[in-house]
């Protein structure tokens, strides 16, 4: 049996890919707050008043991890809930003055880290690289049950 080249691996580079940029994350920008935070915070920077389902939409976070990132930067002091004058049942997310302030340093720094984890491409080469990965990224949230070639689709009993 032969080994695979995992360079042909999407899966495999994805995820180094992710190791680096958590590196880079927690050296250069915050071993408190997470990337996912972040963008949680800059979803509520870019939309005020946004419900959590709304927010984890935004930002590509399932159901479960976005109601732990809220609740996390909630207990941190970062953002509010308050409820929809509208729909008693639904809360709206809101930064707190220590939120826009977090979210501002962390601004500059990731900034810095994405300079360095660009650094190996030119200009033009990180315009592609940001086109394809947003490309395949987009494609990937919209596979729910997605079929090898020659294999009869699962169905799924909700």
């Amino acid at each position: 049996m032969a080994a695979v080249d995992l360079s042909t691996h999407p899966g495999h580079l994805a995820r180094r890919l992710q190791q680096a940029h958590y590196l880079l994350w927690n050296t250069m920008v915050s071993e408190e707050i997470t990337s996912p935070q972040f963008a949680v915070l800059n979803a509520l920077v870019a939309e005020p008043g946004l419900d959590q389902r709304t927010v984890g939409e935004r930002v590509g976070l399932d159901r479960s991890t976005i109601a732990e990132v809220i609740s996390r930067l909630g207990r941190r002091g970062l953002l509010d809930k308050v409820r929809d004058p509208q729909d008693g049942r639904r809360s709206l997310l809101r930064l707190t003055d220590d939120g826009g302030r977090v979210h501002r340093k962390l601004t500059v720094r990731t900034a810095r880290m994405n300079q360095v984890f660009l650094a190996p491409l030119s200009g033009d080469e990180q315009a592609l690289f940001f086109s394809l990965i947003q490309r395949v990224s987009d494609a990937a949230e919209g596979l729910r049950n997605p079929v090898a070639p020659g294999e009869p689709a699962v169905s799924r009993a909700p």
